[in-house]
């Protein structure tokens, strides 16, 4: 039932995480320039980790959160967005 429990709350944070990425990212950038790539790594990322805490039931709940939010601050740091301000940052 723990194994359960956790693998749903791992999939909760994911899913929130990944919405929040999707509408920062849409509400930056619009219609016309969504990365898509960069939210299917997200998606793919998530599920890489959420099906590597359902085999491994010695992987820690916080470690899987800890390693998909800075896979999310990774995958985010490419985006248009955060490129153009660091590029406006940098000039």
């Amino acid at each position: 039932m723990k194994k359960i429990l956790h693998t749903t709350l791992l999939t909760a944070f994911v899913i929130l995480v990944t919405a929040s990425f999707s509408y920062a990212q849409f509400s930056v950038t619009g219609n016309d320039n969504f990365p898509f790539f960069h939210l299917g790594c997200l998606i793919v990322g998530g599920l890489i980790i959420v099906s590597l805490k359902r085999k491994y039931s010695k992987l820690y709940m916080s470690e899987a959160i800890g390693s998909f939010a800075l896979y999310t601050v990774m995958v985010s740091i490419f985006t248009a967005p955060v490129v153009d301000a660091l590029k406006n940052l940098i000039n």
